[in-house]
C-alpha cells in the first residue's frame, strides 16, 4: 500500500537563540529552518543585490543591445509562452524602449504549431519583420538549430535563459544564463525575466557610461518594471533564495502602492484580489493562472498584451478573456484529472500499490493543460509524474513533475544517455521539465523512467511528509503573530510559507463547495474556539471521524467587509495519537 504521510518537526536550530534577538522568537525559529544564519540574509534593500557584471558574457550581450539602441536596429524579443516568459518579454519590450530603442517588437510561439524555444521556424516566422537582433527570453539555450537558421539570414542572436543548458550551447553572438558552464553569478534560481532584468540594468549602466542619457532622454527607473520581475518568479516556482527575496519583495512593495502596471492591476482586479496588502500567493495563485491560460489555450500574445499596455481600460478588457479563458481550463483540467485519477486508481486496484512513477497518455488529452495534471497527479500520490498529450499523428508531448528527491532533468538526460533515440527533447528544471518522443516508443519510456527513478528514489522521497515548524502556544495563535508571518516573507518556492502543528477538538464540520472542509477547532490547553478550513480536502483525504485531531496548518488573515480574523489553514488532518 502507499505509505502514510507524516507530520515532522523541524530541527531545532543554535540559528533561531541568534536571530530571536532580532526577530519574534516564532519567526527566528522559521527563518532558522529555512537556513538564514543572520539578519544580513533578511535585508531586502535593492543594493543587496548581486551585480550584474557576475553574469558570463554580460558584456558581449549589453554590447549587442546597446549597437542595436543606438543604430536605430530591429530589436525582436523572442518569448516563450508561460507567465515567466510572458513578464519577461514584456519587461524586455518595456525596458528596450525606456533606454531608447525605437525599433522593438516580439514574437511568441503558438505551442500547438510551433512548439517551445526558438526553433527555425520561429526564425523564419521572426524574419517577416526584417529583425538585426533576436533576443531570447526564457528560452534559447538548447536551440542549437534557431540560432544556427538566423545566423544564415544574417540575424544576430543574444540568449537569455535560465534553463539548464544541454552539452552543447548554441553558438549564439551572446548567451546570458546564470547556470551555463563557467558562470560566476552566486544565484543560480533566476526566473527567466529576472535574467532578462539583469541584462536590462547591465544596459542602462553601459548607456549611461556611453552618455546616452541627458536632458532630452532621462535615464529611465528600471525599479518601475519589478512587478513583472515579481510576477514572472513567482509565478515559474524558482527557488526564493535571497536575491529573488529582494527581487520579489520589491515588486509586490510597488504593486502593493497601487504602481503596478495595467495589466497586473486588473488581472488582480478581476480575480477579486486587492493590491494593497498582495503576497506572493496571490501572484501565484489568482494572477499567474489567468496569464497563463492564454499560452495553455489560446495565444500568449494576448497576456504579453495585457502586460504592455498602459491604457487601464484596455487592460481591463484583455483581463477579462484572460479570466474567461482561465474558466474554460479549468474545466478542461477538470476532465483531464478525473481520467487520470481513474486510471491511476486501477493501476492501484491491479497492483495493490501506486506504482513507483506516473506515465500516462490519453489521446483527448489537451497540450496546454498537461502540465496542470502531471502537477495535481504528483500531489495527490505522492509520485514522479508524466502527463503525455498528441502532438500530432505520430508525436506526444509530456510535461513532467517531481518529487523531493528526484532531479527530473537529470532524470531525463539519463534515460537519454542509456537510450539514444528514446527522447526526441527535453530540457526543464529539477523539478519540472518538458519532453517529446515518438508515440509507439510510450511504453518503452514508460518503462525506462520507473527502472530509472527507482535508482535513485528512497520510501521516505514517495511520503510526502509534511514539515512542520513546531506547535504554537495557546497564547501565540492570534491575528498579530498571523499579520507578522505574513508580512515576513516573501515566501514561496526554496523559503516555504511557515506551517505549524498541534492537537485540537473537532467541534464543528462542514464540506463548502463540495470540495473544501470548513472546521470549528477547539484548543485544549485553553478551550479557545478557531476557525479553520481545508481547502480541497475532500480530493485527497477522507473527512475525519473522531473528536480530536492532529493538524499542519498555517496562520491566515481572514479579510470579509473590512474585518480581520484569524484563521487556520490545514494543510493535513490525522487522527490525534
Amino acid at each position: 500500500m502507499q505509505p502514510s504521510r507524516k507530520i515532522i518537526r523541524r530541527p531545532a536550530s543554535l540559528q533561531a537563540q541568534r536571530l530571536a534577538e532580532k526577530v519574534h522568537p516564532v519567526l527566528a525559529r522559521v527563518y532558522a529552518a529555512r537556513n538564514v544564519s543572520q539578519t544580513d540574509e533578511l535585508d531586502h534593500s535593492l543594493e543587496r543585490l548581486h551585480h550584474p557584471r557576475l553574469l558570463k558574457d554580460i558584456d558581449r550581450a549589453v554590447e549587442l543591445l546597446a549597437q542595436a539602441v543606438i543604430n536605430d536596429k530591429h530589436v525582436v524579443v523572442v518569448a516563450d509562452f508561460d507567465a515567466d516568459g510572458a513578464t519577461g518579454c514584456a519587461l524586455a519590450v518595456r525596458a528596450l524602449r525606456a533606454v531608447g530603442g525605437r525599433r522593438v517588437s516580439y514574437v511568441v510561439p503558438d505551442r500547438f504549431r510551433y512548439g517551445y524555444g526558438l526553433t527555425p521556424e520561429i526564425v523564419a516566422l521572426a524574419a517577416e519583420r526584417a529583425p538585426d537582433l533576436l533576443v531570447t527570453v526564457d528560452n534559447g539555450i538548447s536551440s542549437i538549430d534557431g540560432v544556427r537558421a538566423a545566423h544564415e539570414r544574417g540575424i544576430a542572436v543574444l540568449i537569455t535563459d535560465h534553463h539548464l543548458p544541454g552539452e552543447t550551447c548554441p553558438a549564439a553572438d551572446a548567451i546570458v544564463n546564470p547556470n551555463q558552464p563557467g558562470d560566476s553569478f552566486p544565484s543560480k534560481h533566476l526566473a527567466g525575466v529576472g535574467v532578462i532584468f539583469y541584462v536590462m540594468l547591465a544596459l542602462r549602466a553601459h548607456l549611461r557610461d556611453l552618455g546616452w542619457f541627458g536632458a532630452a532622454r532621462p535615464t529611465p527607473n528600471l525599479a518601475q518594471l519589478l512587478d513583472l520581475v515579481a510576477l514572472g518568479t513567482v509565478a515559474d516556482l524558482v527557488p526564493l533564495d535571497h536575491n529573488n527575496r529582494i527581487l520579489v519583495a520589491h515588486g509586490l512593495a510597488r504593486i502593493g502602492r497601487g504602481d503596478a502596471c495595467a495589466g497586473i492591476r486588473a488581472l488582480l482586479a478581476v480575480a477579486g484580489r486587492s493590491a494593497s496588502g498582495v503576497t506572493a500567493s496571490d501572484l501565484g495563485f489568482c494572477v499567474a493562472p489567468r496569464l497563463n491560460a492564454a499560452g495553455r489555450l489560446e495565444d500568449m500574445a494576448l497576456g504579453i498584451d495585457c502586460l504592455l499596455t498602459d491604457d487601464p481600460e484596455g487592460a481591463q478588457v484583455m483581463a477579462l478573456r484572460l479570466d474567461a479563458l482561465n474558466r474554460e481550463r479549468r474545466a478542461i483540467q477538470e476532465d483531464m484529472q478525473m481520467q487520470a485519477f481513474a486510471a491511476v486508481d486501477a493501476l492501484r486496484l491491479e497492483r495493490d500499490t501506486v506504482p513507483l512513477t506516473l506515465c500516462l497518455f490519453d489521446p483527448g488529452w489537451h497540450q496546454g493543460i498537461i502540465g496542470l495534471v502531471a502537477s495535481r497527479l504528483k500531489e495527490r500520490f505522492e509520485r514522479p509524474a508524466i502527463a503525455f498529450a498528441p502532438a500530432n499523428d505520430a508525436e506526444l508531448k509530456g510535461s513532467a513533475r517531481s518529487v523531493p528527491g528526484l532531479h527530473i532533468r537529470d532524470t531525463l538526460d539519463a534515460i537519454a544517455a542509456r537510450h539514444p533515440g528514446l527522447l526526441q527533447k527535453f530540457g526543464g528544471h529539477a523539478m519540472a521539465a518538458g519532453l517529446s518522443l515518438q508515440r509507439d516508443q510510450f511504453p518503452a519510456f514508460c518503462a525506462a523512467f520507473e527502472a530509472q527513478v527507482a535508482e535513485q528514489l528512497s520510501d521516505d522521497s514517495l511520503r510526502g511528509n509534511i514539515l512542520s515548524d513546531g506547535e504554537l502556544t495557546p497564547g501565540e495563535l492570534n491575528l498579530e503573530l498571523a499579520t507578522l508571518l505574513r508580512e515576513a516573507g516573501p515566501w514561496g518556492q526554496g523559503f516555504p510559507e511557515p506551517v505549524f502543528d498541534g492537537e485540537f477538538e473537532i467541534v464543528a464540520s462542514r464540506v463548502v463547495a463540495e470540495k473544501h472542509l470548513k472546521l470549528t477547532l477547539r484548543h485544549p490547553a485553553n478551550n479557545r474556539v478557531l476557525d479553520a478550513i481545508s481547502f480541497n480536502h475532500l480530493t485527497r483525504a477522507p473527512i475525519l471521524d473522531c473528536p480530536r485531531a492532529h493538524a499542519a496548518y498555517k496562520l491566515d488573515v481572514n479579510e470579509y467587509q473590512g474585518y480581520r480574523s484569524l484563521q487556520l489553514i490545514v494543510e493535513h488532518l490525522e487522527p490525534a495519537s
